[in-house]
């Protein structure tokens, strides 16, 4: 199942879906702010309940405009072409009453009906990526839907086999330094406990990775020859079998077959002496082979900025690099930085047009 890009008349701005996420956290205040902020470059359609983002835009700003359509509407007619003086709104109600910072069940299901409208609204032709906000995982499941995560639920919704979680952003510099490359790191297995890394871990698997990697850098991202470098898994990369033989054994059978390929992936590295200029200057993207070896220092060089990006799914998704921050929502209005919003906004644009010139 893949997603089509249809042609889009000269002037108009690119269509993205912005799904709102859990109603009680900061989503609809951060998907709100960053949509209108970006106005100008993005018609940036919010999926949620179309009455209480209209509450939370006059609260937050009296000069945002908000029209709302019923999903119905769309289906028969298509998206209208509403100008940067407003956002649309396609209305997913919610089921009950918005606490901010307090979860309630009962809008679980609606929750995840905004993520389905998204991926129709994809297949349609009327978006051309998905930045979603965060999500409570627990009160989708409370709601009786087993659920584990966007990621996954896109996979599946698209029939997707296999598809890579990476993150990436523009890493902070000094006061007028040059900034440096964008940091890219993929990861190889992302929410599983540390002793179940190793056994997950396969040449196979491995190989299906890189090789994702290395296709949406080239079709998402126009990168005509990506630079993949591959971290070890073991300290000093095992140093040659005495601390682990994962890198001999897996690892590094796994980059050979996709050098191969024809695939610049190069590596195993110590994941330790890895992250740093004269190494990054020379790639594209990190593959690091679980979640806490590669995102604490994504995130200590880009929070705040960083993005979330699913790699290998037939559509664009981009998302916020953190979670829905319900402490925030509780205080009020006002407290939550938008700025991981608006970069993930900003990359699916990107990726829209990389996406289109390489169909």
């Amino acid at each position: 199942m893949s997603a089509t890009l249809t042609a889009r008349r000269p002037g108009v701005r690119p269509v993205l879906a912005i799904t709102c996420g859990e109603p009680a956290g900061i989503g609809p205040e951060i998907s709100l702010r960053a949509a209108w902020a970006l106005r100008a470059q993005a018609n940036c359609v919010l999926l949620g309940d179309a009455a209480f983002l209209a509450m939370t835009a006059s609260a937050i700003d009296p000069a945002i405009r908000v029209s709302a359509l019923s999903l119905q509407a769309v289906r028969n007619g298509g998206l209208p072409h509403f100008g940067p003086e407003r956002l649309c709104v396609i209305d997913i109600p919610l089921d009950a009453h918005v606490q901010p910072g307090v979860l309630d069940k009962e809008n679980g299901r609606a929750v995840l009906a905004t993520l389905d409208a998204a991926i129709e609204g994809v297949q349609a032709g009327w978006f051309e990526a998905i930045v979603t906000a965060p999500l409570q995982k627990s009160t989708i499941n409370d709601a009786g839907v087993r659920f584990s995560g966007h990621t996954e639920y896109l996979a599946e919704k698209t029939g997707t086999e296999q598809v890579v979680m990476m993150l990436a952003g523009q890493p902070h510099a000094p006061a007028g330094a040059p900034l440096p490359p964008p940091l890219r790191v993929a990861l190889a297995t992302t929410h599983l406990p540390l002793q179940d890394v190793s056994a997950a871990l396969s040449r196979e698997g491995l190989g299906r990775v890189i090789d994702i990697i290395d296709a949406d850098l080239r079709r998402k991202f126009g990168i005509a020859a990506p630079r993949i470098l591959v971290a070890g898994l073991n300290p000093h990369a095992g140093e040659n079998g005495y601390l682990g033989r994962e890198e001999i054994d897996t690892i590094a059978p796994a980059i050979a077959a996709a050098q191969a390929r024809g695939i610049a992936a190069s590596g195993p590295y110590p994941a330790d002496t890895l992250f740093q200029p004269k190494y990054l200057n020379e790639a594209d993207c990190v593959l690091a082979m679980y979640h806490d070896q590669g995102l604490p220092v994504l995130k200590y060089a880009t929070f705040g900025r960083g993005v979330n990006i699913t790699l290998g799914l037939p559509l664009i998704r981009t998302s916020v690099d953190h979670g829905t921050a319900l402490d925030l929502a509780r205080q009020g209005l006002g407290q939550a930085d938008c700025a991981s919003m608006e970069e993930a906004i900003a990359t699916a644009l990107r990726m829209a047009e990389a996406s289109r010139a390489a169909a």
